[in-house]
Order: C-alpha cells, then sequence, then structure tokens
C-alpha cells in the first residue's frame, strides 16, 4: 500500500523559508517521478514542482521559479521542497504525488494529505 505523508509546513514571514518533507512507503520509490501542488482555499489544486525517478530532471512552476527547489533522497525514500523568500501568496496547503511513471509528464496517481503552509506579511 502507497501512503505519502508530508510534514514541514507551519506560520512563517514573508521572506522566510521552508522546508517540506514527503516520506514515502510502498512500492519501490526510485521507480516513480514525483511531485508536489498546492492549494489555497477555494482555488484549484496548482502544479508546483516535480521530479523524474532519478532525480535528474526537474520543473517548477513559473511562480516558485528561482524560489523553490525540488529534490529526493531516494535511499531515503524522501521528497523535498525547499521554498525560499516566500511570499504570501505562497500560502496553500502542500500535497506531495507520486508519479504514475518514471516520467513526470504521464500524471500522478497517488496523493497525500497535504501540509498547511502560511506566510504572513
Amino acid at each position: 500500500q502507497v501512503q505519502l505523508v508530508e510534514s514541514g509546513g507551519r506560520l512563517v514571514q514573508a521572506g522566510d523559508s521552508l522546508r517540506l518533507t514527503c516520506t514515502y512507503s510502498g512500492r519501490t520509490f526510485s521507480d516513480y517521478a514525483m511531485g508536489w501542488f498546492r492549494q489555497a482555499p477555494g482555488t484549484e489544486r496548482d502544479f508546483v514542482a516535480s521530479i523524474n525517478s532519478n532525480g535528474a530532471t526537474a520543473n517548477l512552476a513559473d511562480s516558485v521559479k528561482g524560489r523553490f527547489t525540488i529534490s529526493r533522497d531516494n535511499a531515503k525514500n524522501t521528497l523535498y521542497l525547499q521554498m525560499n523568500s516566500l511570499k504570501p501568496e505562497d500560502t496553500a496547503a502542500y500535497y506531495c504525488a507520486r508519479g504514475r511513471t518514471a516520467n513526470a509528464g504521464d500524471g500522478y496517481y497517488f496523493w497525500g494529505r497535504g501540509t498547511q503552509v502560511t506566510v504572513s506579511s
């Protein structure tokens, strides 16, 4: 059974940094692409970042480029999202997701329950 558990979200001030962690259990973590998404109240879930199975290719939404970094440690079955220079508009619940395949472009099949990030001005 695949499980994804996000952690690290909390209340921070604008300009602060935060690192989110997604701990994975289930089928071989290193076989699958992973992604981060976020959803603010009253809005749809938006793509934030993705990384392919071996970590060689990462993609970021334009809104977070230059500020966020996605990475993974396949030995620890863990996905990370390093968020720097946080802005109030980054406030959202952040979700990690496991890809259908090794490539991020093939969609996502499993989701965590999310961790809340709140950025105050």
